[in-house]
């Protein structure tokens, strides 16, 4: 029964590293930024700002706007998984792909 109580320990602490890590993620800001924006997320990946950096007119340059929008935001999540990938991705690999 020993073993049981051991396993049970283990798991118990591996949780609580799991959910401070998890915390560390979600109240970390994670910046995307392009050549005409730049963009901040949370670690939930919920939009904390936005800004553009663009003199020209946004009327002429509207489908390029929007590709250094998306470019900020895929920059930002690549962060963002980078980050869950370091801090989180031991615990996967023991977990069989599970988390």
């Amino acid at each position: 029964m020993n073993n049981m109580q051991n396993i049970m320990a283990q798991a118990q602490r591996m949780k609580r590293d799991i959910t401070k890590k998890q915390e560390e993620i979600y109240s970390t800001n994670y910046t995307g930024t392009s050549e005409w924006v730049e963009v901040v997320f949370n670690g939930k990946k919920d939009l904390i700002s936005m800004n553009i950096k663009y003199d020209g007119d946004l009327n002429e340059d509207k489908d390029m706007l929007q590709d250094m929008i998306t470019l900020a935001i895929k920059d930002a999540f690549n962060k963002i998984e980078k980050d869950i990938s370091d801090k989180l991705g031991v615990y996967s690999s023991m977990l069989g792909g599970l988390m």
